[in-house]
């Protein structure tokens, strides 16, 4: 039977726990988490960038991320890499959780409220080149 996208998160996120702002960017600093940002180019060019994270648009996430692709990002060196999905607002990184999660990126999880959520927190944000 068909759900709707609030049901399709709610029972996405019943698989994991989010993280919220401060814990990844303290997680990130100390080397425990591997921050992704999703976001497209035109948000990233007006909101700004997080200094730390490494950008993977949404349609190419499984491939760089998969530790075993042929397309892999050297960062992806294991499927116990702990990763935070990050969008514009802590949507569309819930469903991209899932298909991590799917690949066996079981730590996988997404930032809680997105960009908007770390900007609001007063964590790092630079300019887009």
């Amino acid at each position: 039977m068909p759900v709707g996208i609030d049901e399709l998160l709610e029972r996405v996120r019943e698989g994991y726990v989010r993280i919220e702002p401060q814990e990844a960017y303290e997680a990130a600093r100390a080397g425990e988490a591997l921050l992704v940002d999703t976001r497209y180019e035109a948000l990233r060019e007006r909101d700004g960038l997080i200094p730390c994270a490494l950008i993977v648009e949404r349609n190419e996430l499984e491939w760089r991320l998969d530790p075993h692709g042929s397309h892999r990002l050297p960062e992806a060196t294991s499927h116990d890499l702990r990763v935070v999905v990050i969008c514009n607002e802590g949507y569309a990184s819930s469903l991209a959780v899932e298909s991590l999660h799917r690949l066996g990126l079981h730590r996988a999880t997404d930032l809680e409220g997105g960009f908007q959520a770390w900007r609001g927190a007063g964590l790092p944000v630079a300019a887009s080149a």
